[in-house]
């Protein structure tokens, strides 16, 4: 969520944050609400001035007045004005509740102010390469698509996942249940020997966890949720960042470097007729998140360094890569910054989105109160900020091994450092 001081006193860089992100947001209906709360309070504050004074005479009154009977036809009027305010106030504060609550739901709906550093442009076209790693492979023969080569070797059955869920589910059988396994441990060690704490989360949230991420309530529509009210997590983001929620963390502490595990459920609303091919946009995926606590004054430095881990992940693979910075208009609601990692596939001849990092700044630390406090530096304390990325999404991961390393006979190498996690197995085979 934005500081409510930015929105109020600098419009116009909002209107310029919003235009830039082609984004609209409800100006004067807003600033109208907030307006209108600062009346009220007013109002209450010179109500809750007059009560105080009447009070005050009320006593006065009972000590001083020599015609007790006198004294008390006062006080009575006095305490019937009392009620009188007591009523106002209660009036009033019903008020205030509700301007309350119509500015905090406009504001959940504004999403973050891009970076200063983030290119300006209106969609993925204008996003910009900023390096690559690795040369595609060239076949010799005519390579297949993954949603061809896994059912081939028995390691993919998509029908029988419909049959079991319906569209867009995934089971896997074999080695190829055993891949992802071997993804999946890969990863949360390689990202665990670089520094992160894994943790092994909940995959079903409460509506505040979503809500301190930015999933809700703006992406409702594209959550599973359940009969009594609580949501199938998109990421593990959502339960990583909201480990500190409504907590205050030392600086000595910070960064903290965080990663979890999860399956990964998204309804995909607003997606029919995107990669509804294999396993690139699925509804259950399986994941591995990091997410960084960082001070303002280092969460840039953290953001390059978390794309550095997930480039790791690739290089170690041998997967072949680019890394794109988003511009304005392509970036994620919560983000200020994002890198996105594209992995190649030759199903697509192109390189396909398998990560993306994000520096959040204080955007959902103030969603989801999370602050920090250095003595040294400042009294009280200050919001932290977030950042999250993709470290790697499983499921694509494995598209793109099955696809860079299959061979001509059908079969696919197992990159090398996943054999240990595949009790030795260096090429999958037929079943």
């Amino acid at each position: 969520m934005l500081d409510a001081k930015l929105v109020r006193e600098k419009t116009e860089e909002v209107d310029a944050a919003m235009a830039n992100r082609n984004s609209s947001w409800d100006r004067d209906g807003l600033l109208a609400i907030e307006s209108k709360r600062r009346a009220i309070i007013t109002q209450l504050e010179t109500l809750q001035a007059e009560r105080n004074t009447a009070s005050k005479e009320i006593g006065t009154l009972m000590r001083e007045a020599s015609d007790k009977d006198a004294a008390a036809a006062s006080v009575d009027a006095i305490k019937a004005k009392v009620r009188d305010i007591n009523v106002q106030i209660e009036g009033l504060e019903q008020d205030k509740l509700s301007a309350e609550q119509a500015f905090n739901e406009l504001m959940l709906a504004l999403p973050n102010i891009p970076s200063d550093g983030t290119p300006v442009g209106k969609d993925e076209d204008d996003n910009v390469e900023i390096r690559r790693w690795g040369t595609p492979r060239d076949f010799d023969f005519e390579a297949q698509a993954h949603w061809d080569i896994g059912p081939s070797l028995g390691i993919i059955d998509f029908e029988r996942a419909v049959k079991l869920a319906k569209s867009r589910f995934i089971l896997l059988g074999g080695l190829g249940a055993r891949l992802e396994r071997a993804i999946i441990n890969f990863m949360a060690d390689t990202h665990s020997d670089r520094g992160y704490k894994e943790w092994w989360c909940p995959v079903i949230g409460n509506a505040d966890t979503l809500r301190g991420t930015g999933q809700l309530p703006k992406f409702e529509d594209d959550q599973f949720k359940t009969t009594d009210g609580y949501y199938l997590i998109p990421t593990a983001e959502t339960m990583l960042t909201n480990i500190h929620r409504d907590e205050v963390i030392d600086v000595t502490d910070l960064p903290l470097h965080y990663c979890a595990y999860t399956p990964c459920f998204r309804r995909e609303a607003g997606s029919a007729g995107r990669d509804t091919r294999g396993l690139i946009r699925v509804h259950q995926f399986d994941k591995v998140e990091m997410v960084k606590y960082a001070t303002p004054e280092t969460s840039y430095d953290e953001l390059e360094s978390m794309v550095v881990d997930a480039e790791n992940i690739l290089q170690l693979l041998g997967l072949p890569y680019r890394v794109i910075e988003l511009c304005t208009g392509d970036l994620g609601f919560s983000a200020a910054k994002t890198y996105d990692l594209e992995v190649w596939l030759p199903s697509y001849n192109g390189y396909k989105e398998i990560s993306s990092c994000s520096n959040c700044t204080d955007f959902q630390a103030r969603r989801a109160n999370i602050k920090y406090k250095d003595a040294e530096q400042f009294k009280g304390s200050k919001l932290v900020h977030t950042l999250n990325g993709s470290g790697l999404a499983v499921g694509r991961t494995m598209a793109a091994i099955l696809e860079n390393y299959q061979q001509a006979d059908g079969s696919v190498v197992v990159p090398e450092v996943l054999v240990p996690y595949m009790g030795g197995v260096k090429l999958i085979t037929k079943d």
